[in-house]
């Protein structure tokens, strides 16, 4: 399993609009993610209740997991989105 523990960059957190570009990001990469809150249990990371239900704040450290096909590539992109608060799924990592 393929894994990535990022701080969320997005100084709202994961709420509202940062969930929203998070979670169709996610569904673009076509690999089933999953996140988490460190220690936490595991949700959905392509369903917008799922992401907005952890209430991950920013500077809070999440957990993305995937075993699919591709995971390292999509994980690596999903970190830095998370990371670095990006507006959009970045075209290369």
């Amino acid at each position: 399993m393929a894994e990535r523990r990022v701080k969320v960059g997005w100084a709202e957190g994961l709420h509202a609009r940062p969930a929203s570009i998070f979670v169709r990001a996610t569904t673009a990469c076509g690999v089933p993610v999953t996140i988490a809150k460190a220690g936490g249990d595991p949700v959905n990371a392509a369903s917008m209740l799922a992401v907005l239900g952890l209430g991950a704040k920013g500077g809070e450290e999440i957990v993305l997991s995937s075993s699919a096909d591709g995971a390292e590539a999509a994980l690596d992109r999903l970190a830095k989105l998370v990371a670095a608060g990006l507006e959009e799924l970045p075209e290369t990592v």
